[in-house]
């Protein structure tokens, strides 16, 4: 495929700020991973400046080979890190943080796919930080009988499972995943728990169409996901699947508005957009949704 020529609304500043240096410092200090970094994420700069990360649990190694995203892939050579969820509370702690987004690797390796680790991380933030919420954006857990039961028990505020691209390209891109799986990970989740915010999120220009797009979104909506993102993909490497268009922003705006139309409380589609990107804003606006409906 030719190679296409990134757009000028695509390149993002990086802000070298004291408060960039401060958190990438307390990062090493806490022998914490972010997200942000591991998956190369165009918009660390300015979540750093601002003082927010989104942390990634269970190591840095991913047990799955997804063609579209940058995280180390292979066999971990650690099991879980039982002072994680501590220093990550810490973190939190000391960073100030209202909201904060927990994510991981997919660990097929454990038996419980490494929901553990995330409901002991939960239940330290509370403990420590109590004020926060909460939001985390988890694997499908490998179908592991009660994972995902004991995630939703700790009650998370978001409870995010990315449906990353359009069934057609699973195959493609996400081989080890399975597009009903996730459909059902984020179904049994307001299933379980109705007062959960439900959250996912595609990425756009891997050779979807519109009507594929558009199902994926009356899929979510079929199981009443309550926030969904739209952002456009970016090649890390020529290694990882290639770009096949840059969506316009204009075009975002339109994806934006038919997703509201189909009924979701929140809508973030734009070049840039991110999971986690100004998370605990549209966290706020989610609640105050909500309260209105």
């Amino acid at each position: 495929m030719t190679y296409i020529r990134k757009p000028e609304w695509l390149r993002a500043k990086t802000p070298l700020t004291k408060e960039y240096g401060n958190v990438s410092k307390l990062m090493r200090e806490m022998k914490l991973c972010t997200v942000c970094e591991e998956a190369r994420c165009p918009n660390r700069s300015e979540c750093w400046a601002e003082r927010t990360a989104s942390f990634l649990i269970l190591g840095d190694t991913c047990t799955r080979s997804c063609k579209f995203c940058n995280v180390k892939k292979g066999t971990p050579s650690a099991g879980v890190d039982d002072l994680e969820p501590e220093n990550l509370a810490q973190s939190v702690l000391q960073m100030g943080l209202k909201h904060v987004v927990i994510t991981s690797v997919t660990r097929d390796d454990l038996k419980d796919g490494g929901a553990g680790q995330f409901v002991k991380s939960i239940e330290a933030i509370r403990k420590k930080s109590p004020e926060t919420t909460i939001e985390v954006l988890t694997p499908d857990f490998m179908n592991q009988a009660g994972a995902l039961e004991a995630v939703i028990k700790a009650t998370p505020d978001v409870f995010n499972h990315n449906m990353e691209t359009v069934p057609r390209l699973y195959k493609v891109v996400r081989s080890m995943g399975n597009y009903d799986y996730s459909l059902n990970v984020l179904k049994e989740v307001k299933a379980m728990s109705p007062s959960i915010f439900t959250k996912s999120g595609i990425m756009v220009g891997l050779g979807e169409t519109e009507e594929e797009i558009l199902q994926v979104m009356d899929d979510l909506r079929d199981v009443n996901v309550d926030f969904i993102t739209i952002g456009q993909y970016l090649q890390p490497t020529v290694k990882h699947h290639p770009v096949s268009d840059y969506i316009t922003p204009e075009k975002f705006e339109e994806y934006k508005k038919i997703a509201y139309d189909k009924g979701f409380l929140m809508v973030s589609s734009s070049p840039l957009t991110r999971s986690s990107h100004h998370a605990g804003e549209d966290f706020k606006r989610l609640v105050e949704k909500r309260e209105n409906v």
